[in-house]
């Protein structure tokens, strides 16, 4: 028992354990937030030990969560990053007691995935048809279902004509993904107007750097606002895509595979939707 181990040291080791079990960077990054935030509480309390953290101390930083105004869904997310991060420390030793074990959740209302309607997707498309890189991602996006960091990724070479290859990426598996005509035609378009320069990334910026996720997602938002679609966020392409894909009747394994979901449940979520909505039986190519 390492009675000694302070939160910060124990909090490096959880990083590096994350690392080890090639945990998403986006979400190795979420924990350590999480978890500093917490550190930085409980150090303000004169609590630096990791052994010295009880049950007590974590209801106040939850208590203090609710009064700076964060909402239930945050708040949740913070205490699961606490509970995985005070396991693991018992796991390892660190701790003889898990002060996170009777912390308990807030309740909040977990909302559907957001569908754009036939109106909001052809919007969307006419927004920002002067724009071909935009475009052209867009496209992607509603027409194949990529995440849009796995936009950001592809390569040149990752565009294979008539289909794309997205390459193995942190947790998620490698898979080939079929192009429609509305997908490669907003391809093929923008890649004749795309710089002339060494990187490797299709989508570049006008100087010849790569694309960056930040800026694709501020660009489609920005492009959201024009074309007066409200309470919508980047994934919602891929929702949508989801969506109308099962409306038409594609097979629940065949998305779940080109999705890139690792469990078939993921896919199934979006099945109850279909009776909720009127706008089913739409193809994608009809989009």
């Amino acid at each position: 028992m390492t009675e000694i181990a302070t939160l910060k040291d124990t909090s490096e080791r959880f990083n590096e354990f994350l690392k080890s079990q090639k945990r998403a960077s986006a979400t190795i990054l979420a924990y350590g937030n999480d978890i500093n935030q917490m550190i930085s509480f409980l150090a303000g309390k004169g609590v630096r030990a990791a052994s010295a953290v009880n049950s007590p101390l974590l209801e106040e930083f939850k208590a203090d969560l609710e009064r700076k105004g964060y909402t239930a869904k945050s708040i949740s997310r913070k205490i699961n990053s606490l509970k995985t991060f005070f396991r693991f420390l018992k796991a390892e030793n660190v701790i003889e007691n898990d002060p996170a074990v009777s912390v308990t959740h807030p309740r909040y209302e977990v909302k559907p995935p957001r569908i754009l309607s036939k109106l909001e997707y052809r919007a969307l498309r006419d927004a920002c048809r002067g724009d071909t890189r935009v475009s052209a991602i867009v496209e992607l996006m509603l027409q194949t279902g990529v995440r849009i960091g796995e936009v950001a990724n592809l390569n040149l070479d990752d565009n294979r004509g008539n289909e794309i290859y997205i390459k193995p990426f942190e947790s998620h598996d490698g898979r080939t993904i079929p192009l429609n005509k509305a997908a490669k035609e907003a391809l093929d378009k923008y890649l004749k107007e795309r710089p002339k320069v060494k990187e490797k990334a299709i989508f570049v910026t006008k100087t010849g750097r790569m694309f960056l996720i930040r800026n694709i997602r501020s660009s489609i938002e920005r492009y959201f606002e024009i074309a007066g679609i409200k309470d919508a966020k980047v994934n919602d392409l891929r929702h949508t895509w989801v969506f109308h894909h099962l409306a038409a009747g594609t097979p629940l394994v065949t998305i779940s595979k080109l999705a890139g979901h690792k469990r078939l449940s993921t896919t199934e979520k979006y099945l109850k939707l279909i009776g909720e909505k009127k706008e089913g039986n739409i193809k994608l190519e009809e989009l």
